[in-house]
């Protein structure tokens, strides 16, 4: 049964103990919150970024790569994937002018990596279902349960994106061995991972110049970072970084 919580705090609706610790998934009010180990990683409060995320991938994409295959690290509150699965290619004017038609997806094959069974079965079969639900019946969508730095050095496949969204940021993972994703090994992992003119995308609660300055020495070009205002703090931010041809 789920913890009783007079007033207005949270209510856990679900919580497990994994191999990297414990999660739990709360209702707060009208939202629905994952924590991982204590920490707060996303609510259902608003999903800006979370589409940001996927969107500025998809811009950063030459036209004549869409649609596109994508790779969305962290399956979270469902946002980026359901956001991913309704996206289309191309505006009116890029159909007039002979590229891609209007309407066409945007992604030919969206791939999931999450490393914790209880946030799948909670989409699978739970609350988060009513986020998610649309884009897990695509017959485009793959979730796999696995570990995302595991994926991306084992894996021979190749992406024209990757969304990683595992972290509150480069500069405050989750666990320590997350650390690995953005150290020049992992870097090189998610290089190696795209295919020429492939973008990678990482999402962050604060923008991080260091995490720039190790996309450049990993070898990346057109480093940038976009910014999503938030009610107070820093702004999060989506760091984008493309392969070279």
């Amino acid at each position: 049964m789920p913890e009783s919580a007079p007033d207005d705090r949270p209510v856990t609706l679900d919580r497990r103990d994994g191999p990297h610790g414990e999660v739990a998934l709360r209702r707060h009010g009208d939202h629905l919150e994952i924590i991982a180990n204590g920490t707060f990683l996303m609510d259902t409060s608003d999903g800006r970024s979370e589409r940001l995320l996927v969107d500025a991938a998809q811009a950063s994409l030459p036209e004549d790569r869409l649609p596109a295959t994508v790779l969305i690290g962290g399956l979270g509150v469902g946002f980026s994937l359901a956001h991913a699965a309704g996206a289309t290619a191309a505006s009116a004017s890029a159909s007039a002018s002979g590229g891609v038609p209007d309407g066409t997806p945007a992604w030919s094959r969206i791939t999931v990596v999450e490393r914790e069974q209880a946030i799948i079965d909670w989409h699978h079969a739970g609350p988060l279902a009513r986020i998610s639900g649309g884009a897990l019946a695509d017959p485009r969508t793959v979730i796999l349960h696995t570990d995302l730095v595991d994926h991306l050095r084992t894996t021979t496949d190749r992406y024209d994106a990757l969304c990683l969204d595992i972290d509150n940021g480069p500069d405050w993972t989750v666990t320590e061995d997350n650390d690995d994703l953005y150290s020049p090994a992992g870097l090189a992992a998610c290089k190696e991972r795209l295919n020429p003119r492939g973008v990678l995308a990482v999402w962050s609660a604060r923008p991080s110049p260091a995490f720039d300055e190790a996309l450049r020495n990993a070898g990346f070009t057109g480093v940038t970072t976009e910014e999503v205002r938030v009610a107070r703090g820093a702004p999060d931010v989506v760091h984008l970084a493309v392969r070279p041809a």
